[in-house]
């Protein structure tokens, strides 16, 4: 019996409305089974994505609402793809309207992740550009700092011999942050 499996993902708990929105469009795809989280997608853990690869069966379709909530860059939107595959299912794109599930469909999502790749790297030049523009202008603070609560609820969480991991979660922070202030603390 061939299903349809979904897959979610915001990059912060803050992003609510864009995470009802993908499990909304992927329920309207007829998606049986859907496996969300809310981690940013150049976090290498991500346990609700490696779920649903390795839930799908031979004939299942994979479906995502965008690329960019699946895959971080080509190198791994290809990866993803050659898993799928592997597991005798397919990869299909709500919003680009393609299925890996034809020689075209495989075509076009090479195609788009590369240019989505592209497009991501002109963005983040042309936000240092304005970053650097801003500092010169004396107009960048940077980021504000963390409260001190929230550091010493990392620091407290590490203490007791919680997982960085585990310690993001609870604490709403990036994992890299986690890590960022257990240094800074060591350091």
């Amino acid at each position: 019996m061939t299903c349809t499996v979904g897959y979610a993902r915001t990059s912060t708990v803050d992003q609510t409305a864009g995470y009802e929105a993908q499990q909304r469009d992927l329920e309207a795809a007829g998606c049986t089974r859907i496996f969300k989280e809310q981690t940013s997608g150049a976090d290498a853990d991500r346990p609700e994505l490696a779920k649903a690869l390795d839930y799908l069966r031979d004939g299942d379709v994979f479906v995502v609402t965008k690329i960019d909530r699946l895959a971080r860059n080509t190198k791994h939107l290809l990866e993803i793809t050659e898993t799928v595959e592997a597991r005798g299912a397919s990869l299909r794109v709500l919003d680009m309207g393609l299925d890996t599930g034809t020689p075209n469909g495989k075509l076009m999502l090479t195609m788009l992740g590369a240019i989505g790749e592209f497009e991501r790297a002109m963005m983040l030049e042309r936000q240092r550009e304005g970053i650097a523009k801003a500092k010169a202008a004396g107009l960048y603070k940077g980021r504000k700092p963390m409260e001190a609560e929230k550091v010493n609820r990392i620091v407290s969480l590490k203490a007791d011999g919680m997982a960085p991991a585990k310690i993001a979660r609870e604490v709403g922070v990036a994992r890299s942050t986690v890590y960022r202030i257990l240094e800074q603390q060591v350091g």
